[in-house]
């Protein structure tokens, strides 16, 4: 084989060898890796830029509180009158917490808890200078609250959109733990819209695994643009310290709040007049729905939005203005959040057929908006799960003794036999007994007729109990 030949076949096995190294380079899983690998280090530089900037609207909050302990035998013996002392033992409280500047005039949002019965409230900014604050206003029900500080131009961090969070976002948590002031800490959104915390009256707060300690409540919760994403609020805990699970109001609800508080000292929330139910899966299957999907309504208040426009007992609310409801927190912060005078779209589920319904919002006169407990069947051999019980027939005095409204129409459970199918599944004393089945119940004869007909393992009844209406599944 000449030169020439040689030399030929050695430049295309060169070039050969380059096209797969190329090819190799293209395709290889580390070249896939390196945007992934990037997408995670280049936020972390730049988490102390976020600190930087947001940290100066952050703020340190101490307060003082009068605390008064019972009076004791030793307190109202120890001396005679007028020396005596018949109020208990009285002494200053110190507490803590954090706040976040939310306007450059001077308005801060906290938590209630942080300025609840505080006597004086203690500002300390960013640049150690500090200021007496004032409670311009607070909402116990939600845990927030604004205070006032006499300064101009303040730093003031950016609102970030609560409804855009991710599972697994990283976030900072910034605050005054055990008075360290400014401290961070990292995490990521463990979870979001959690209910049924016991925090508040209206929940749905962000969990996070960032540390939250005492100390941190009021502070800002913030994602990697140095957004405001929640307000730190409170932690799960077992020993009063971190365990990795903490809870912030989300921004989209504390920028509501604190519009409200700074514009009327107060917050206004929207009604409709209705009692909801989360549905499970066994009441899905009795009200003939596939999946557990929206909300019971339980009762409607006479005369309310909802009764104009024609909700009934038993309807399932789908969708609230285009907003899939899947449980009845989200349903009542919507109807919360929602302008009063306003008309939303409700979609529901009422006998098989969906249904379109515009309500019109009204100022919430009262807490009428209630969830019920959610009861669940118990299973077994079948067995009448009304068996055990005696009843009687409702009447005007009897409905004011059990709390029910004098309209309401049912019987009264007056006996239960201990260990009975009734007394197993849930039932008690008081109860009053509404529809089984979904068949009103006027009389004790129509209770017997309807337990007469009762041949299967779950029977669906609508309860009232102590003035709170929910359906619940009796079985043996």
């Amino acid at each position: 084989m000449d030169k020439k030949k040689i030399g030929f076949i050695a430049i295309i096995f060169i070039l050969g060898c380059l096209a797969g190294l190329l090819i190799f380079h293209l395709v290889s899983p580390l070249k896939q890796s390196i945007p992934i690998y990037r997408d995670i280090t280049e936020p972390v530089k730049s988490f102390a830029e976020i600190v930087k900037a947001v940290s100066p609207s952050v703020v340190n909050i101490s307060t003082t509180r009068t605390v008064q302990s019972p009076p004791t035998l030793e307190d109202l013996f120890e001396l005679l009158p007028p020396f005596g002392n018949s109020h208990g033992k009285r002494w200053k409280e110190m507490s803590m917490g954090s706040g976040v500047i939310v306007s450059s005039d001077g308005y801060l949002l906290t938590n209630y808890h942080v300025v609840e019965q505080a006597e004086d409230i203690k500002v300390t900014l960013f640049d150690r200078r500090t200021f007496k604050a004032n409670v311009i206003g607070a909402d116990p029900k939600t845990d927030l609250a604004v205070i006032k500080i006499n300064a101009k131009d303040l730093p003031v961090a950016p609102w970030g959109d609560s409804d855009r969070l991710q599972v697994g976002d990283f976030v900072l948590a910034i605050g005054n733990p055990y008075g360290l002031t400014h401290t961070v800490t990292m995490g990521i959104i463990s979870a979001t819209g959690r209910a049924d915390v016991g925090i508040a009256d209206y929940e749905d707060f962000i969990q996070t695994d960032a540390a939250i300690n005492p100390g941190n409540s009021g502070g800002p919760l913030v994602n990697i643009k140095g957004e405001i994403i929640g307000i730190n609020t409170a932690i799960f805990s077992r020993t009063g310290g971190y365990q990795g699970i903490g809870f912030a109001v989300p921004s989209n609800m504390a920028r509501i709040i604190k519009d409200s508080l700074i514009k009327k000292g107060r917050v206004i929330r929207g009604w409709v007049g209705i009692m909801v139910q989360d549905l499970t899966a066994e009441l899905a299957e009795k009200f003939g729905l596939k999946e557990p999907t929206g909300v019971i309504v339980t009762d409607v208040t006479k005369q309310s939005p909802a009764y104009r426009a024609g909700l009934r007992r038993g309807d399932i609310i789908l969708e609230y203005d285009g907003k899939v409801i899947s449980e009845s927190a989200i349903l009542k912060n919507l109807v919360a959040q929602s302008k009063i005078g306003s008309v939303v779209n409700l979609k529901i589920f009422r006998d098989g057929e969906i249904y379109k319904i515009s309500v019109t919002i009204a100022q919430l006169p009262s807490e009428q908006f209630q969830e019920a407990k959610i009861f669940k069947k118990v299973t077994g051999k079948f067995e009448n799960p009304f068996r055990g019980i005696s009843v009687i027939d409702l009447d005007s005095s009897m409905a004011k003794q059990i709390g029910a409204d004098p309209e309401d129409r049912g019987v009264v459970i007056y006996k239960i036999e201990p260990g009975s199918p009734a007394d197993v599944t849930g039932l008690r004393k008081g109860d009053l007994i509404m529809e089984i089945e979904r068949q009103k119940i006027l009389s004790a004869s129509d209770f017997q007729r309807a337990i007469q007909k009762i041949s299967k393992s779950d029977v669906l009844v609508l309860i009232n109990r102590g003035g709170k209406k929910f359906y619940m599944i009796l079985g043996s």
